[in-house]
């Protein structure tokens, strides 16, 4: 319906539907009424990866990518969430990969351990006690068992292992359900990595190399992963789709 719409908003409507695939009340609505031009911008920078000339992912990976994102603990963002949700699941997602998608998201938070340890241990230096860097053989057993369950190891676990092997063990397990269930091909696997770390909420170079790396050897080509990058660049739009609808009950004097 494009009741109360002049022309041109009732047009940039249309061709936010012909281009996206959908059209999302709660998220577009109150933009549109307060901005068509900006909308309007909007579309034609978030629909490149729609184009011809592109469309290096399929579009429901493409939607799993947007969950990815949205569900990540450095965003959260519920409307978008629910809406790519919707629009994965009409294009032939099954509940299981949306799952493991948010599986994938959700050991986001072993950052804080990734870039925190090696500054402990660099601190421990500078304080004269520094942590034994030879592995035991327990050491080399998780690293081992990591290397075997996900084809690959980077420094940025080695600060973790040497420090709390407890704790490296419990995220193994913790991080290898998505792994073991085995919904998603192993190179979207990495694209859904990668747009959470790469997202502006996070912007985690470390996990962005590692998966980009991974990414190229399950067969990503470089037009993919560009592909991924800029979908997750319209997590941006977001600054305008949760304040744009609290301004607009100023003026129209609703409730916010």
């Amino acid at each position: 319906m494009n009741d109360g719409l002049t022309p041109k908003q009732a047009a940039i409507k249309e061709a936010f539907i012909k281009e996206r695939g959908y059209w999302s009340t709660e998220i577009w609505d109150d933009v549109l009424q307060l901005d068509p031009d900006f909308l309007a911008a909007y579309l034609k920078f978030s629909a490149v990866p729609f184009q011809k000339n592109h469309r290096h992912i399929d579009l429901k990976t493409k939607e799993l990518i947007y969950i990815a994102f949205d569900v990540a603990a450095t965003h959260m963002y519920q409307p978008g969430t629910r809406q790519h949700m919707q629009n994965a699941l009409s294009l032939g997602a099954s509940p299981e990969e949306i799952m493991e998608v948010i599986e994938l998201a959700s050991v986001l938070g072993i950052h804080a351990a990734t870039v925190g340890s090696p500054i402990l241990l660099e601190v421990l230096s500078e304080q004269g006690t520094p942590c034994e860097k030879e592995l035991t053989e327990r050491q080399k057993q998780l690293k081992q068992a990591f290397i075997d369950e996900r084809g690959d190891w980077s420094e940025m676990w080695d600060g973790i292992l040497l420090l709390d092997p407890d704790f490296f063990e419990a995220y193994l397990e913790f991080s290898g359900v998505a792994f073991k269930h085995n919904h998603l091909d192993p190179k979207i696997r990495e694209f859904i990595c990668l747009a959470v770390d790469a997202a502006a909420t996070h912007m985690y170079e470390p996990g962005i190399r590692l998966h980009m790396r991974n990414a190229l050897k399950y067969g990503a080509t470089k037009e993919e992963i560009m592909e991924v990058l800029e979908l997750t660049s319209t997590l941006g739009i977001h600054a305008a789709t949760v304040s744009v609808p609290i301004l607009s009950s100023f003026i129209n004097g609703r409730k916010a």
